[in-house]
């Protein structure tokens, strides 16, 4: 077991944790099963090489959760893996996470996802571009951020619709 103290979320290792599946150049990629750019990620987000096999099956889950084709009870597992322990201190209540170490960095992400699930609704979602894996968090005030990133996905899906519509609008016009 390994206690760690756990914040109210771990929003950038669930963020970075569902961005692990990017598409390169027409093909998926998978940050985790890379020797070099995994070791890197896993010092980022302070996760041991144990908890690599956990992490990639609740990343797995959790991108099917937020995209709404799984139901968050597949998350259960690594919910019964876990204990929240309080400890009273001078500054008030901290949490320390109780958990197996190959389990660790896949429960923070799953309480992460509850959390923001809870806080902030509607603001953890794929990119609406669908040929795009990855996920975003929008920040706006009015919620309408659809894409990964405004210069790639959002140029893109513009650019189709623009010449979507010119194409009916010359199948129009010809008679």
């Amino acid at each position: 077991m390994k206690f760690i103290e756990v914040g109210l979320t771990d929003e950038s290792l669930l963020l970075d944790l569902l961005n692990t599946t990017p598409v390169v150049e027409g093909m998926q990629y998978d940050v985790l099963k890379r020797n070099a750019a995994v070791t890197v990620w896993l010092r980022e987000h302070q996760a041991a090489e144990a908890e690599l096999a956990e992490l990639a099956v609740a990343r797995n889950l959790l991108q099917d959760v937020v995209r709404g084709t799984e139901s968050p009870d597949a998350l259960t597992p690594y919910l019964n893996a876990a204990v929240l322990r309080a400890h009273a201190t001078e500054n008030g209540v901290t949490w320390e996470l109780d958990v197996d170490e190959e389990m660790r960095g896949a429960v923070r992400a799953v309480l992460a996802w509850d959390a923001l699930r809870t806080a902030r609704p509607g603001r953890l979602r794929a990119c609406a571009n669908p040929d795009c894996r990855l996920f975003l968090m929008d920040r706006s005030k009015p919620n309408a951020k659809r894409w990964c990133s405004m210069t790639t996905c959002g140029n893109r899906m513009k650019a189709r619709r623009y010449h979507r519509r010119a194409r009916i609008a010359k199948t129009d016009e010809q008679p």
